[in-house]
This record gives C-alpha cells, sequence and structure tokens, in this order.
C-alpha cells in the first residue's frame, strides 16, 4: 500500500506535468530570452564596421530592454560621433571615389555617380585591359558588367532622346531603363565587396553574348529588378549576397520591401527563417515579426508555431515577469526539458494511483448481487418455460 504523503506528491507532479502539457505554447515564450546586442555591436566596431554596427545597434534601440541601458546609449553615441567626423568621412569619400566601393551612404553616393555615368565602366573595361596587357589576373563579371553597362547606357540615351521627341509617350520604356542601369550598377559594387553570389556571376558573364546581340537587357530583366529593389535597402548587399538562386533573390526582394532600413540585422538574427516567415507578414503583422527576432531564431520559430495573436500575448507577459528577475524564465526552461511522452506518463501514473480501485471494486461488486438478486425474482414471478410449454403442446394435441 503507498503512504498518502507518497500518493500527495505524485498527484502534485501530475498536476503540474497537466498544467506543462496545457499551457506549453506560453511556457516556450516564458523560456525565451532576448538578444543582448552589445557583443556582436562591439565585434563590429573592432572590425571597423561601423555602419553595419549602428544599423544592428539601432534595431535594437526600439525596444525598452535595450533603450533604457546607459551602456548602450554611451556606445551608440560613440558609433554616432565616429560616424559624423571628418576623417571617417573623408576615408569612405574616397572608396566609393577611387574603388567604387563603400559601406557608408556618402562613398557609395560617390561610387554609384561615377558608375552610374558611361565613364564607370569605361574606366571600369580599361582597368580590366590594362590587366590583361599585364598579365594580371581580370575579373570576366566585372568586364561583362561593364560592357552591359556601356550597352545600357545607350540604350538609356535613346530612351531619353524617344522620351522628348514623342512628348513623354517613351516615359515608361526610359525609366525601366534606368532601373536596369541602377541595378547594374548594384551588382558591380557588390562584385567589388566580394558579396556577388557565384551563381549570379556566371549569369552574367552567359549572358552578354546575348545582350551584345539583341542590345536588349531583357535575359535579366528580372534579376535586376529583384537588385534593384534590395539597393534601396540598407545593407541590401548583405542580402544579395545570400540569394542561392533566381528564386532566392526574389524571396529576399521581397523581405526586403517589406522591412526596409531593418532586413539586413532582421537576416543577421533569423537568416532564411525569418525570410520564409516574412512572406506572410501581411498576415502575420511586421512589428510581430520584429517582436519575435529580439528574442532570436527560437522567437521566430515560436512565433511561425503559435501564431501572431498568442505570441504577442505571452510575450507581453513575460516582459512584465521580466521585471520579477529570471525566475521564471528559469522554471519554463526546466519545465520544458521534461520530454512530452514522461509528463503524460506522470499524469496516467497520477490517474491510476489516486484512482478509487476499492470503492469501484465494491461497486461493482454491489451492481452483480443486485442483478443476480433480479434475476432471481424474475424466475420466481415467471412459471417455468418448459411447463408452459408443454401445456400448449397438450391444447393443442388433446389425449383420445
Amino acid at each position: 500500500m503507498i503512504k498518502f504523503p507518497i500518493k500527495l506528491g505524485i498527484l502534485l507532479l501530475a498536476a503540474v506535468s497537466a498544467g506543462v502539457l496545457w499551457q506549453q505554447a506560453q511556457l516556450s515564450v516564458l523560456a525565451l530570452s532576448r538578444i543582448d546586442p552589445l557583443p556582436e555591436t562591439r565585434m563590429m566596431i573592432a572590425e571597423e564596421r561601423y555602419a553595419e554596427a549602428a544599423d544592428y545597434l539601432e534595431f535594437f534601440m526600439n525596444y525598452e530592454y535595450v533603450n533604457q541601458n546607459p551602456e548602450v546609449r554611451a556606445l551608440y553615441r560613440e558609433i554616432s560621433d565616429k560616424r559624423r567626423s571628418w576623417e571617417y568621412q573623408a576615408s569612405k569619400l574616397a572608396e566609393g571615389l577611387l574603388a567604387g566601393t563603400s559601406d557608408e551612404t556618402i562613398g557609395k553616393v560617390t561610387g554609384v555617380a561615377t558608375d552610374f555615368l558611361v565613364i564607370g565602366d569605361l574606366r571600369d573595361l580599361a582597368q580590366q585591359g590594362y590587366n590583361l596587357a599585364k598579365g594580371e589576373e581580370t575579373d570576366a563579371v566585372i568586364a561583362a558588367l561593364a560592357t552591359i553597362g556601356v550597352i545600357a547606357s545607350g540604350a538609356q540615351i535613346v530612351s531619353v532622346a524617344g522620351t522628348a521627341a514623342t512628348a513623354g509617350a517613351a516615359a515608361p520604356a526610359a525609366i525601366g531603363t534606368t532601373a536596369a542601369k541602377n541595378g547594374l550598377v548594384v551588382l558591380k559594387v557588390a562584385r567589388k565587396l566580394g558579396k556577388l553570389p557565384s551563381w549570379l556571376g556566371k549569369a552574367i558573364v552567359d549572358s552578354v553574348k546575348i545582350i551584345n546581340k539583341t542590345k536588349s537587357l531583357d535575359t535579366l530583366s528580372d534579376i535586376l529588378g529583384n537588385v534593384n529593389t534590395l539597393s534601396k535597402t540598407r545593407g541590401g548587399l548583405n542580402l544579395l549576397s545570400k540569394a542561392n538562386d533566381a528564386a532566392s533573390l526574389k524571396r529576399m526582394a521581397i523581405f526586403a520591401e517589406s522591412f526596409g532600413p531593418n532586413s539586413a540585422t532582421l537576416y543577421r538574427i533569423g537568416e532564411d527563417l525569418v525570410v520564409n516567415i516574412a512572406q506572410e507578414a501581411g498576415k502575420i503583422g511586421k512589428d510581430t515579426i520584429q517582436l519575435a527576432a529580439t528574442f532570436g531564431q527560437s522567437g521566430l520559430r515560436i512565433l511561425d508555431k503559435v501564431g501572431a495573436i498568442k505570441f504577442v500575448k505571452y510575450s507581453a507577459r513575460a516582459s512584465k515577469m521580466a521585471y520579477k528577475g529570471d525566475i521564471f524564465n528559469l522554471l519554463a526552461r526546466a519545465l520544458l526539458m521534461v520530454p512530452t511522452w514522461a509528463l503524460y506518463m506522470i499524469v496516467i501514473l497520477g490517474g491510476v494511483i489516486w484512482m478509487p480501485w476499492r470503492g469501484l471494486f465494491r461497486l461493482s461488486k454491489r451492481l452483480r448481487k443486485s442483478q443476480l438478486q433480479a434475476a432471481i425474482n424474475l424466475q420466481e414471478k415467471v412459471p417455468d418455460c418448459n411447463f408452459v410449454h408443454s401445456l400448449q403442446v397438450e391444447k393443442q394435441n388433446p389425449p383420445n
């Protein structure tokens, strides 16, 4: 016989297990820990990636648990002061002017300004020709982009002239050509920064012959359109570098269009998981996805599992509990470490132990006894079936 204190302990365990099974979604959110952006930001600063560090920290500064931290505010001011300094601005200006590459807006504008003009393409073609003449390594992708850029510049001039001649009727063609030219410039910058995917470089090189023959950019129109979308997003080149194929590039463009300047930081946190969830941003809500990202990939997975409404509700409760310390977070983690099958076994064990087997046995015995008594009473009230049958036979066949 199990003693009462042991039975009571098992009952409590069974009740807790049942509660964990019932509230697994809420416990999953309570067990989450929010990202501390300081270590990652400091790493970027050490690597002198100030623009990327600023974007990363700015994303988290939208949330109270970060923007109320004096250490975070001091670091953000440090980054801002560095980026505003004339030495830093001058270095980034030189990067864009001389090499056509930069991670800052001022450098990008300078590099794009020269690349957008045909002089930028001619400069790159001349550089590749010089390398070839010197027996040095040439970049087939840069040469291909420069060649396509010269063709696009010619088409752009023709389109603009056609727009003027037709009083604006050819404006869509001019706009399309300009967008294509912008896409080519971005691809060239991406190549120089080492952020152009190999599959895309191959596609560009393979398309040169067709474009040179047809004088049309139709073979690259979809790719250039998606690249143009990424170019409007801060950190768009980082997203471009992660695209695995044309379909992946399109998904990146949709993702960047939805989240704008936060896209690069979100991808840094959630990688392909956040891109997949972002395809349903209209249904889930951009703010909810960004909130889930502050909990890392675990938060995004739970959002995908429980849905936006439950996630927002449970995360709000978790934020309130956070002020009381880490006890609830640690407790939720400990409970979720117990396997689901073990929780079910504890619940079943509790039910078996606390089942009133003695009472059920007595009740079953009484039921059997009452059924037997009822059968006896019925037999006493009803005549013997064999006797009644014999009387019926005698009536049908009377004796002679």
